[in-house]
């Protein structure tokens, strides 16, 4: 099967390399142009548990080159989705699957409306990784799930040997019957996180000693909960608490979210499609959500004054 990992960044050079030592023809795809010259010169330096090893891959940053593919995993930013795959349409055959592993909602529809529905396949994981540098990142997999799913609701073919790819490569990974609920899943963890992560500047370990922050993330929690439950979608815990749980354990406690690498990196986050969809789920089903409209406004203030200081900075 030939592969295209779009969004080659921290977590999709991870599973790239990954998928790459399992015998399957990868190929990475990213505009770090810094990120990709490394990977091509030097190879992908993965760290793991203390250990840390080197794979060669194939990587390029211009998905134009590849032709038609079998597999598309989309990685790239949410606010980035319907941009890269209109711009990924050379490597989408008639039977090309497209598999979002991406934060948030909306990205599977955002994709269904670029390329029609039959070639999505829906996706999430909690598997962490944290880009060290041009060409290096960490990984965090042990004991972090990874569920993909067709939109309908269907157990294909298709799905199950995506499935069994990403577990040959040591992704573990189940075919779900309901996507969408393992979606809701891990955007809880994100809301519980990612924000707070991305305002404070603390990794899991410090959120999880101040019980202020943690207090927080359980109210933001609790507010997506009763969007979720309003809207239909069912939840495998109405526990807050245990979601934070969820969301810390098995990483170690220097681990960072990817939003607050974001802003570290001075880039754009993922707030629109993480918090603020669950703010924008609340406005349409008349769900108050307070609690996460007061963090977005933390973090587009962040967001907002980095890119002031970005533009009057001295040429």
């Amino acid at each position: 099967m030939k592969i295209c990992v779009l969004g080659a960044g921290a977590l999709g050079s991870s599973i790239g390399g990954l998928l790459t030592e399992a015998g399957l023809e990868v190929f990475l795809v990213d505009t770090w142009k810094e990120h990709i010259a490394a990977m091509i010169h030097n190879g992908l330096r993965l760290r793991e548990q203390g250990s840390e090893r080197l794979i060669k891959v194939r990587a390029t940053d211009d998905v134009r080159t590849l032709g038609a593919v079998d597999l598309v995993i989309l990685l790239v930013k949410s606010f980035f989705t319907e941009q890269a795959i209109r711009s990924a349409k050379s490597v989408i055959g008639d039977e090309t699957i497209v598999l979002s592993l991406q934060n948030g909602l909306g990205n599977e529809e955002i994709i269904a409306e670029a390329i029609g529905k039959g070639h999505v396949l829906g996706g999430v994981t909690h598997t962490g990784a944290v880009l060290l540098g041009p060409g290096q990142v960490l990984i965090s997999r042990k004991g972090k799930l990874t569920y993909i799913g067709e939109l309908d609701g269907m157990k294909t073919d298709r799905a199950n040997e995506v499935s069994r790819l990403l577990s040959s490569a040591g992704i573990q990974t189940d075919v779900t019957e309901n996507i969408y609920e393992k979606i809701w899943n891990k955007l809880l963890v994100n809301v519980a996180v990612s924000p707070l992560s991305a305002i404070t500047g603390l990794p899991h370990g410090g959120m999880a000693n101040v019980r202020e922050v943690v207090g927080c993330a359980e109210a933001a929690v609790a507010e997506a909960m009763t969007v979720a439950g309003v809207a239909g979608v069912f939840l495998a815990t109405e526990d807050p608490s245990q979601i934070w749980r969820l969301a810390t354990e098995g990483l170690p406690a220097d681990h960072k979210s990817s939003m607050l690498q974001d802003i570290e990196k001075g880039a754009r986050t993922e707030i629109d499609f993480i918090n603020g969809a669950v703010v924008k789920w609340g406005a349409k089903y008349g769900v108050p959500t307070p609690v996460n409209k007061t963090l977005v406004a933390g973090v587009k203030g962040i967001e907002y004054r980095q890119q002031n200081l970005k533009t009057s900075e001295p040429k």
